[in-house]
């Protein structure tokens, strides 16, 4: 077996209303399948989610306030007024920032724009900024992205007579600030139809009702805005990503080119998934770590030659970034390992750290939760004022927002939304807040929360995957939040293939196919950082696949792949090390692999399995890290280290097998006797008693030992040690020890002699003895049998013969016991 990372929740879609849908929009199964599956079971709302266009977008006046913000613009227009777009540092305020500024252009305005530093001035608007604005002539502001909770500082605006238009998509504050005009589709009484517009979208609303019509030239930086700020690409929001992306792939802004080339992203292929994991990062490393203005220039230059250097410093920004998160998220998981390795993993976690950098704080966060899955909180200390600024990201099931609203006493301010959330607390108060928000977690959170979930939209074969399937995936697109990429999880698969790949080999690539049918063609499959699921995994195992349709072209061939999220293995695994010819340092090897697997977390020792009642030598330390058991030629098992004596064979997931038994049904017994095993390692050698175990001696050495046995005088053999016995016995009749060992065991369990002190005596008796009647002497005679059956099968059938139990006719234990 191999338990999946995550929860696995798989939707079912109604045979009937797909088959419908298919018919009635002449579309492939596994489209009407996934629509209906999303909800969409109608054929009207169907071809409305899959052709609809502007005519799905909602009239901008809608939006409460709109007609006011068009008449001062315009009034501002006509009067030369200089007019300032106050915006964010973050990739949603530089796209909203970007769009007004050409928006603005076009509409021969006197203009300029503002974005706070991250780290001099914090977010949204503030006074200082304000005061520069009117020294500079500024008579009109409009933010973008924000300013719907800046109530003092609209207050000082209007003092200074600057008129603010707010143009936002933020949750709305109970008290509102005194705007000319505050523009958001979130706020109390706003008729607008759709409140999930980005800040972004915000601003292209204001620039269709300026302009008069669908501002089509506006839309890619809308799109840019909208997938970077993980808005929900539902309704009007997936209008204008998908639109924006079909005018970026045919772009004419410097900037954009520039910034998808550097990225190494064809033009004429990018996705939202290229915003997402491309642009974005190197917009956002602009605000995090210097000031935004750059990314601002790149996006509005008209000079082809200063887009590639603002490209360029935006690339080599993100690169920096990369390597700031690195070190901080490095710190912070290490930090976490300590605090485990002392006193377990907390239910919620939070760090502060001097040196960690204010900008990048929330990255952090996410890569914490992605290690860990516990709600977190990364703060970043000013050693001069003894403030901690922190970033919180959290997990299903866990509203952070409500959390530190439970807190909110220790904080100077805090604010955002149940996943994610931002704080400005004294650094006194930190352990305070970790106390608090880990007793919260303990009572909301239950053990199943905290695994993380992932949701998979069909179960499919191999049959449903074509080339041309996977292209009609992208009808559904484009994909982000609230409308993922479609996944699938594919069952009984058989590996073909499996190897690791990439720099550090750090990716895992599998060859699959059916298992259930051999001569079916393989698929590869891609798993981004999931090489040490290699390890888990038997070549003979059959799997179970999580994971997203793409397309893979290499040379020209073009083929169907998986993009792995999850693995999974339901079935107990088998791996074959026969042959290896050492199998204590396989053993060794199993045993490091747990612990670094498992850290700590339980004792995860393997249990080790010695057929016979010798223990080998290379297995008799006392410092094991391993449960060792010696069976008997009966299946019973026995502990034969102190860690065997503190756990029950029955709880071992691990099961590694030393030595080849003598019978199959002592194998039976152990698949029995492990009833927790998940994993078998199969080595089969490596006892005195398995190089031995082959040669049957033939009568004529049963007479030999019978007649010196029978030699022995008394007093000799209760003076002398056992051993002693066996090895003069040897000498006497040619034989090794362990050949007159046997036959010594063979005659004592017929009745033939007794133990008597340290040696022999033979029993008198009237009756024959018939040799076969020794269970031991039949599981000698039939050893090749054992040999030949475990030793030269394949590993799928080993795997069976381990399993199944014995076959119809054959012997049960309790009839030979």
């Amino acid at each position: 077996m191999l338990q999946a990372k995550a929860r696995w929740n798989i939707g079912a879609a109604d045979g009937n209303a797909a088959e419908r849908l298919a018919e009635e929009l002449h579309l492939p199964p596994i489209i009407s399948r996934l629509l209906v599956v999303r909800g969409i079971t109608d054929s009207a709302q169907a071809a409305h989610f899959l052709n609809g266009g502007t005519d799905q977008t909602y009239d901008p006046f809608l939006l409460d306030g709109m007609e006011q913000a068009v008449e001062r613009i315009r009034k501002a227009i006509d009067n030369g007024e200089h007019i300032r777009i106050y915006g964010d540092y973050d990739a949603d305020g530089v796209s909203s920032t970007t769009l007004m500024v050409h928006l603005l252009r076009q509409l021969g305005c006197t203009f300029d724009y503002y974005i706070p530093h991250r780290v001099h001035e914090g977010y949204g608007l503030n006074t200082a900024a304000l005061d520069a604005a009117k020294e500079q002539g500024v008579g009109l502001i409009v933010t973008v992205d924000t300013g719907i909770s800046a109530v003092k500082e609209i207050a000082h605006a209007n003092a200074l007579g600057i008129d603010v238009i707010v143009t936002d998509h933020h949750e709305p504050p109970e008290v509102l600030p005194d705007a000319y005009v505050l523009i958001n589709p979130k706020k109390p009484g706003c008729p607008y139809p759709y409140k999930q517009l980005a800040g972004v979208g915000v601003a292209l609303k204001l620039a269709q009702a300026l302009l008069g019509r669908w501002p089509e030239e506006l839309l890619e930086f809308a799109a840019i805005g909208t997938v970077a700020d993980l808005m929900l690409l539902t309704d009007e929001n997936r209008i204008i990503v998908k639109q924006g992306l079909e005018r970026m792939r045919s772009t004419s802004n410097y900037g954009i080119r520039s910034l998808l080339e550097i990225a190494g992203v064809p033009v004429r292929e990018v996705t939202s998934t290229h915003i997402g994991f491309a642009l974005a990062p190197r917009i956002n490393a602009s605000g995090r770590l210097l000031s935004a203005d750059t990314a601002v220039r790149l996006l509005t230059t008209t000079s082809e030659q200063e887009a590639d250097q603002l490209a360029f410093e935006l690339d080599q920004l993100n690169k920096e970034r990369q390597r700031i998160v690195d070190e901080m998220a490095k710190q912070a998981v290490d930090m976490v390992e300590k605090r485990k390795a002392d006193v377990g993993l907390p239910d919620a976690i939070v760090l502060a750290h001097e040196e960690w950098n204010v900008g990048v704080i929330g990255i952090v966060a996410s890569k914490i939760v992605d290690r860990f899955y516990r709600p977190t909180i990364i703060l970043g200390i000013d050693p001069e004022t003894g403030m901690a600024k922190g970033s919180a990201r959290s997990i299903a099931g866990f509203d952070i927002y409500r959390a530190l609203t439970h807190c909110s006493d220790l904080m100077d301010h805090y604010g955002g939304h149940p996943m994610a959330a931002g704080m400005t607390l004294a650094r006194a108060h930190l352990p305070e807040l970790g106390l608090r928000l880990e007793q919260l977690a303990k009572e909301w959170l239950t053990p199943d929360d905290y695994i993380p979930q992932l949701d998979a939209d069909l179960v499919c074969d191999f049959s449903d995957v074509t080339l041309e399937s996977i292209g009609q995936l992208e009808r559904l697109g484009p994909f982000g939040m609230g409308n993922p990429s479609p996944r699938f999880v594919f069952g009984d698969l058989a590996l073909n293939d499996m190897r690791t790949m990439g720099k550090e080999q750090q990716h895992l690539k599998l060859s699959l196919r059916s298992a259930l049918d051999e001569t079916a063609a393989a698929m590869d499959g891609v798993g981004f950082g999931k090489a040490s699921l290699a390890e888990w995994i038997s070549p003979s195992a059959q799997l179970e696949v999580l994971g997203e349709l793409s397309i893979n072209e290499w040379n020209g061939v073009r083929r169907p792949q998986i993009m792995i999220q999850d693995v999974r293995v339901p079935e107990i695994q088998l791996f074959d090390w026969r042959g290896a010819p050492k199998p204590e340092k396989k053993l060794a090897e199993l045993c490091e692999r747990l612990e670094r697997h498992h850290s700590g977390q339980h004792d995860f020792s393997p249990a080790v399995i010695v057929f016979g009642e010798a223990v080998p030598a290379p297995l008799q330390s006392p410092s094991a890290q391993y449960t060792l058991w010696c069976a008997d030629i009966h299946g019973r098992f026995r502990p034969a280290n102190e860690r065997a004596g503190l756990t029950p064979l029955s709880g071992a997931s691990d099961v590694f097998i030393y030595s080849l038994p003598q019978r199959m049904e002592q194998l039976h017994a152990l698949a029995a006797e492990a009833s927790s095993a998940q994993r078998y390692y199969a080595a089969f050698g490596g006892t005195e008693e398995d190089k031995q175990g082959s040669i049957m001696p033939g009568r004529e050495s049963f007479k030999a030992v019978y007649g010196a046995v029978m030699a022995l005088r008394p007093e000799a053999a209760n003076r002398s040690g056992g051993g002693q016995i066996v090895q003069a016995i040897a000498r006497r009749c040619a034989l090794s020890p362990h050949l007159v060992l046997f036959i010594l065991d063979v005659f004592t369990e017929i009745g033939l002699i007794e133990p008597e002190g340290e040696g022999y005596r033979v029993v008198p008796s009237s009756e024959k003895k018939d040799l076969s009647a020794s269970l031991l002497y039949r599981s000698r005679s039939k050893r090749p049998d054992v040999e030949q059956e475990l030793l030269y099968c394949s590993a799928k059938e080993l795997r069976l013969k381990l399993l199944r139990g014995p076959e119809p006719n054959h012997s049960t234990m309790e009839e030979i016991v």
